[in-house]
């Protein structure tokens, strides 16, 4: 009922303010698991994606925002999940899967959840080679895939301010994609290539330079970059 509501309420304003071109909204299926998979450019995209698409999405947002004390924190508890945010703990190994689990039991019951497959924004306007959670949380559903690429975010809310300014925004939201094709969720080369078709779909649809490397930092220690390295190797 909150999402509802904020929906109904948050939805017209959006619009009104931040005049957005919407294209193929009717592209997300209206019922069912639905993997919606997106370009990240700023850290409003994820309230872009729930209030501009077609039904409510789900998305991930770190649990500060829901354990504020007194009248602020009371705001942000009601607007965050009015919004469809999941509170998590940010962090990679088991606060990783669980991010990813929580994800996926939106998805079971027969929900929207969103998931920028880059895993943070993009600081240079690029789009960086996507992390396969995205398929794996699919294949693992069984839901569609649908490729989102968003225009102008980053002139909304650019990296590092706090406030949002007035700047023409462009969703477009693409074709669902069935990866079932790839093979099983178990399958770390599935889930590459998997991957890797849906980034070419949102770098189609975004007109990005593309990237094939990770969007994050060089690692600071030894055990990063064997941790990096068995990682990708997994991947492969």
């Amino acid at each position: 009922m909150l999402t509802f509501l904020a929906r109904a309420f948050l939805g017209p304003i959006a619009r009104v303010v931040w005049r957005p071109t919407i294209i193929g909204r009717s592209n997300m299926p209206a019922e069912g698991p639905v993997v919606v998979a997106s370009n990240h450019l700023s850290f409003i995209d994820s309230i872009v994606i729930s209030l501009l698409a077609r039904r409510p999405v789900s998305f991930l947002a770190k649990e500060e925002y829901f354990t504020g004390k007194g009248i602020r924190g009371a705001i942000s508890r009601g607007f965050f999940s009015g919004v469809g945010a999941i509170p998590v703990k940010r962090g990679a190994g088991q606060a990783a899967q669980d991010a990813l689990d929580a994800g996926l039991a939106k998805l079971q019951a027969g929900q929207a959840f969103s998931i920028y497959p880059e895993g943070t924004r993009s600081r240079d306007g690029r789009l960086y080679r996507g992390k396969t959670g995205v398929a794996w949380l699919a294949l693992t559903a069984g839901a569609p895939v649908v490729p989102v690429a968003l225009t102008g975010t980053q002139n909304l809310q650019p990296v590092g301010s706090k406030r949002v300014r007035l700047a023409r925004i462009t969703i477009e939201f693409g074709e669902p994609m069935d990866i079932s094709a790839f093979g099983p969720a178990a399958s770390g080369r599935a889930r590459r290539h998997a991957t890797d078709a849906i980034m070419a779909r949102i770098q189609s649809m975004s007109g990005q330079e593309y990237v094939d490397q990770y969007n994050e930092p060089p690692p600071a220690t030894v055990r990063e970059r064997v941790r990096r390295f068995f990682r990708t190797r997994a991947e492969l």
